[in-house]
């Protein structure tokens, strides 16, 4: 727990001189607030032994209970300001820090948690801590201070009868203790299913329109009930067992009071009144200490209650925050990519150590700055993953990667990812115009770099036909283009990176084949100079490939010019026959039509 603390307390910063005067104004309004009834307690008792009715002793201590109340109402209106204050900033620290923290995260770092999972802790865990932390700069700070002042004041005004409200409070200790221990098991499991719950959300939502299309509507609906019956289940199956807390404590508050009631009572008559021994007034006085006690502990237990819930909120915050990147910058790292080579040193990876095989296994090549290299493969030869390994998106398991002739892990990460562009199989398109997409490649980019990349892309005539043409507003996601426009938009991004190396990860399949040819004919003529890795389905789209690499269960099985790998026969043979075959069958019946 201590570590886990340490690790939030450090989003605080700016905001440590607000959290450090909260404690002096919630230490000042308890001193006053326990003040209060010994003052009232004196009023009443030189009250009843003037022999005279007089308004000396009422204005006298009223004019100090009006002063008490004034600086405690005062400084609670501080206290409340400055904790909001400190706890509103120490949130959006804490998102800042969480947020900047994934984006540090390597790709391997991001497989340890889902997306889901990532949400629910930069806003429902965050919201939890905050609230944590505000309470506990006020009440958490105000609690002990005020309890151990009217514990004092209560030995102060009769020792014996204050032994009462020490006798109460292990009990009470007893029960919070009991409490606790049966909540959290409950609270543990409901965050993991709050994730499950937002993961169900999510999968919903993006993929609205393959439920309607396969009108699985039902299915998804009950696919939430569920995951939302189980989250109430659990909270109320931990709501039942606090609920006892508040009628518990509201008890031993009365039976405090009853009980002091009477041992004061008691204590007068054997006494005496007017011995000076005990009076009416400080058994006013200590009923009125003993129901601050209690209440201290009844808050107390509600702030325990507050705490028990977000606890496991601050341990998986702090779980993020701790999650060091597995790929970092080294020292000093090279600052500047020298030409596009690529070369694989008896690579192979695997995903994760516990995994029993790799999904690279000696991998030997090495690629010229400046040549067009193809990569065919079925689905699950590790195509994707062998590009991953170029811009440092994991690290080889085994072997080495240089580009331009130095290992990848010397490199400045940032160097070393500008000069490497890489279209991704998942198309991302952000929310913003056309320009604001494309300008991600470079931000300084001018409108007519913006055109010329767009032509090489062959996106600029479909974004002329629009209206607002440049200017044309992105949907998120990308909703109001085609999946072929997107590609190319995509593509034109990363153009405008000017990289010394252009990965497209499958990225013209949702363009036709002419589109594809001008596509790669505009590289050709345009960027010789770049290192070109196309992956593709297509013979088509690598044919014309300096050389064409064809992966298999994570290995190269053959590499070669599209003549070579032809005479040599094998799996691409096999490919390219099967689909020039489908195209030849497809065009004699559309000539028989």
């Amino acid at each position: 727990m201590a570590s886990t603390v340490k690790t939030l307390l450090k989003s605080v910063r700016q905001y440590k001189k607000p959290s450090l005067i909260t404690p002096f104004f919630m230490l000042l309004e308890a001193f006053c607030e326990c003040l209060i009834p010994f003052f009232m307690a004196r009023m009443v008792n030189e009250v009843q032994a003037s022999a005279t009715a007089t308004m000396e002793p009422i204005l006298k201590y009223g004019a100090i209970l009006l002063l008490l109340a004034v600086v405690s109402l005062t400084s609670g209106v501080l206290a409340g300001r400055f904790a909001a204050t400190a706890s509103c900033g120490f949130a959006s620290n804490l998102r800042h820090d969480l947020f900047y923290k994934v984006q540090k995260f390597s790709f391997s770092n991001v497989d340890k948690f889902s997306t889901s999972s990532l949400v629910t802790r930069l806003t429902t865990d965050v919201t939890n801590v905050q609230q944590s932390y505000q309470m506990c700069l006020r009440i958490i700070i105000r609690v002990p201070l005020q309890f151990i002042f009217a514990i004092i004041m209560s030995f102060v005004i009769n020792a014996r009868l204050a032994w009462v409200f020490l006798a109460i409070v292990p009990f009470l200790a007893v029960i919070l203790f009991s409490i606790m221990r049966f909540v959290m098991p409950f609270f543990r499991r409901i965050f993991k299913k709050y994730d499950a719950l937002n993961a169900s959300v999510q999968e919903n939502v993006s993929g609205v329109r393959v439920v309607k299309a396969f009108v699985r509507e039902d299915y998804e609906t009950k696919k939430f009930q569920k995951a939302a019956g189980e989250v109430r289940d659990d909270f109320t199956k931990a709501e039942k067992i606090l609920a006892l807390n508040n009628p518990i404590m509201t008890f031993f508050i009365n039976f405090a009071a009853v009980l002091i009631s009477f041992l004061g009572a008691k204590t007068i008559i054997q006494s005496g009144a007017l011995d000076g021994a005990f009076s009416t007034g400080d058994l006013s006085a200590l009923i009125t200490y003993g129901i601050q006690i209690l209440s201290c502990l009844m808050m107390f237990s509600m702030v325990f209650v507050m705490f028990t819930m977000s606890f496991e909120s601050a341990r998986r915050i702090s779980e993020v925050l701790g999650q060091e990147s597995d790929i970092v910058s080294p020292e000093n790292g090279v600052k500047q990519v020298r030409n596009g080579d690529i070369r694989f040193e008896s690579v192979s990876f695997k995903y994760s150590e516990k995994a029993n095989k790799y999904a690279l296994s000696d991998i030997d090549l090495t690629i010229k700055s400046g040549e067009t290299v193809g990569i065919l493969g079925g689905t699950g030869a590790s195509k994707t993953t062998l590009i991953q390994l170029i811009p440092r998106l994991y690290d080889a398991t085994e072997g080495s990667v240089f580009v331009g002739g130095v290992n990848v892990k010397d490199y400045d990460l940032d160097a070393l990812r500008k000069e490497v562009a890489v279209v991704l199989q998942k198309n991302v398109l952000f929310s913003g115009t056309i320009k604001e997409n494309l300008r991600w490649g470079d931000e300084n980019a001018t409108d007519e770099e913006l055109v010329r990349v767009c032509q090489l892309a062959q996106a600029d005539e479909f974004i002329r036909a629009f209206p607002d043409g440049y200017d044309t507003y992105i949907e998120q996601g990308g909703t109001n283009v085609s999946g072929g426009q997107k590609q190319r938009l995509c593509i034109a991004r990363a153009l405008l990176r000017k990289p010394k190396i252009l990965i497209l990860d499958d990225s013209t399949s949702a363009v036709d084949t002419k589109t594809d040819a001008l596509i790669r004919k505009a590289f050709a003529d345009e960027i010789p100079d770049t290192t070109k890795i196309i992956i593709a389905q297509r013979v088509s789209s690598v044919e014309h490939a300096d050389k064409i690499l064809v992966l298999d269960g994570g290995k190269i099985v053959a590499c070669g010019s599209h003549d070579e790998l032809m005479q040599a026969g094998g799996i691409y043979r096999e490919i390219y026959d099967a689909q020039t075959k489908g195209s030849a069958s497809e065009e004699s019946q559309g000539g028989a039509l």
